[in-house]
């Protein structure tokens, strides 16, 4: 397996190893590690309190994810009483695979990451009206249709980045957080849509 960290604001865990981004397109297993990053260190019975799973499911899923990096002890307690952290604050896998195998595993965990990415699409959609005015015209939905070439797209990815970055270290230090501000998921998509 191949595990790299990268450090900045965010640390993000690249996973390479087939059996590692098949082990993390576990949608449990996905639940899990988001609970974590957003709320831990919790212990397998608070988490599945929260996910509505069972402690033991969800101390075999987090045994699994300690297998690959994802999570680790915090430290204290026993058994599935004892705390559990995310290692990073955030995922990635390779746009381009180097074997079969890496790009049929890199194809599943990104089609179930697309699927929930509609889900949560889906549930903001029908709650939207319920929500304040104020946050109702914040929100963005839409798109752009680009001209771009590979180069350009990367560098709107790079200057998205660079936007990005300052607000990411609110993740880790709530203190940074300002009165008002709420958990906002920015889900990012620039594919070719044509030939």
């Amino acid at each position: 397996m191949s595990l790299e960290r990268k450090l900045s604001t965010r640390r993000t865990v690249e996973l390479t190893d087939p059996c590692a981004l098949r082990a993390l397109a576990h949608p449990v297993r996905l639940t899990l590690v988001s609970l974590l990053r957003r709320e831990g260190p919790l212990t397998a019975t608070q988490a599945g309190s929260r996910i509505g799973e069972s402690a033991t499911t969800c101390s075999f899923h987090l045994r699994q994810l300690a297998r690959y990096g994802l999570v680790e002890e915090a430290g204290g307690g026993r058994g599935r009483e004892r705390p559990w952290r995310a290692t990073a604050t955030a995922t990635s896998w390779p746009s381009v695979a180097e074997t079969p195998e890496q790009a049929a595993a890199s194809e599943l965990l990104s089609s179930i990451v697309a699927g929930r990415y509609h889900e949560r699409t889906l549930r903001w959609l029908a709650g939207r009206a319920d929500d304040t005015p104020e946050w109702q015209a914040a929100a963005q939905f839409g798109d752009d249709v680009l001209y771009v070439t590979a180069e350009e797209l990367q560098e709107l990815g790079r200057g998205l980045d660079e936007l990005v970055e300052p607000l990411a270290a609110r993740q880790l230090q709530p203190e940074l957080r300002p009165e008002g501000a709420r958990e906002v998921t920015l889900i990012r998509l620039a594919f070719p849509t044509g030939g």
